[in-house]
């Protein structure tokens, strides 16, 4: 039996980690969680599953919660209710699956607690990757991709010398406006952007895939994970997201790893690893029903959000935090109707731009920087 915390619990990748615990009762057993404001759900969750605690985003919906249920209940709320799930003492991993930087500290703090780290929340490398790495280094704690991309580039190198690697290629569905121009970006609506072909995700992922910037975070994820300088990472436009990444080794040889677009599969591969388990309820790949697999090579000029997190990639320091931050804070304006689809970018250049990078940042200089970045782009909306 493997004990879980499950950090974002009422999220896409939350809802889908709940799913594969239902299918294996023999198996997996909720331990903690955390969520945010979705208390309906975390009282269905708290029924069904039964955690020992439970940690919400506001005190007033920890005492409404603490009052309804069984005092073996622990019920906590915010910033440090977030890091007392990571670290749960009866959990054995912990799934971080929140969205944002929010994500940050609670990792930290598993790791120095001996967790092994199913991460899925794409910030925290990509905001403070060094510090991640490093402390699970030094810890000797395992971090386990979730995203279906990384998931496939980790599954390609089992039993592999990554000395041996020639390049990583990321594939990407191309998002909701693959088929646009940049003159048609002009006048899409939100609605649209959130109308993903191949994915069922969260709203802001889903807004990132469209614009790109979800690959990117993906490209400076990978760095870390992998240890690879980025210009042995590339990302492939691939439409029918089957092929979910691939390995190109020294001797010309490239193992890829397919599936059909269903993120339980990454998802219980990193609960589960070094063993597989059976998923009775996912879709089996049949390439006769597929018929063709298509290619393209990526327009940079097309996705510049792309091309920005390679530019903030290679400079490094606090300039990937900068990136991050402008851009949770873009997207969150676009998904209240306040700013058009095309402006994400614009505001990302412009928060990019502005920014003196400092080297080797902390934990408080990354913070400080995140909260900078938020607030001048706060001002230009």
């Amino acid at each position: 039996m493997k004990y879980i915390s499950l950090l974002g619990a009422t999220g896409s990748i939350g809802t889908q980690t709940l799913e594969l615990i239902r299918e294996h009762p023999g198996h997996f057993r909720l331990a903690a969680l955390s969520a945010g404001k979705n208390i309906d759900l975390v009282r269905k969750i708290i029924e069904e599953f039964e955690p020992k605690l439970v940690s919400v985003q506001t005190k007033e919906d920890a005492d409404t919660l603490r009052s309804e249920f069984s005092s073996k209940i622990t019920f906590v709320h915010g910033e440090e209710g977030l890091i007392e799930a990571a670290v749960y003492k009866e959990s054995d991993i912990i799934l971080n699956a929140v969205i944002g930087s929010v994500g940050l500290t609670p990792t930290l703090q598993a790791i120095e607690a001996g967790k092994t780290i199913a991460i899925a929340n794409k910030e925290t490398l990509v905001t403070a990757g060094h510090l991640v790495m490093g402390a699970a280094k030094e810890k000797n704690v395992e971090i386990l991709p979730v995203d279906s991309e990384h998931s496939a580039i980790f599954q390609c190198l089992q039993g592999e010398d990554t000395k041996e690697i020639s390049r990583l290629l990321i594939t990407a569905s191309g998002g909701s406006f693959r088929d646009l121009n940049r003159d048609e970006l002009q006048s899409v609506t939100l609605e649209q952007a959130l109308n993903h072909p191949n994915w069922s995700m969260g709203s802001k992922i889903t807004i990132d895939s469209a614009t790109m910037m979800n690959k990117g975070l993906e490209v400076i994820e990978a760095h870390w994970l992998f240890d690879l300088e980025y210009e042995k990472i590339d990302v492939l436009l691939h439409r029918e997201s089957i092929i979910h990444s691939l390995v190109e080794f020294h001797d010309s040889s490239v193992i890829a790893q397919l599936g059909t677009p269903d993120m339980r599969v990454p998802i219980q591969y990193a609960l589960t690893y070094p063993k597989r388990l059976a998923l009775q309820s996912a879709k089996k790949l049949d390439l006769t029903e597929i018929g063709r697999l298509h290619f393209q090579k990526m327009d940079m000029d097309r996705y510049r959000c792309l091309q920005y997190a390679y530019d903030a990639g290679r400079s490094g320091g606090t300039l990937p935090t900068v990136l991050n931050a402008a851009n949770e804070a873009a997207v969150h304006a676009f998904l209240e109707r306040k700013i058009s689809f095309i402006r994400i970018e614009e505001l990302i250049e412009k928060a990019m731009e502005r920014h003196e990078i400092i080297r080797n940042p902390d934990l408080s200089a990354i913070r400080e920087v995140d909260r900078e970045t938020r607030q001048f782009v706060h001002t230009l909306l």
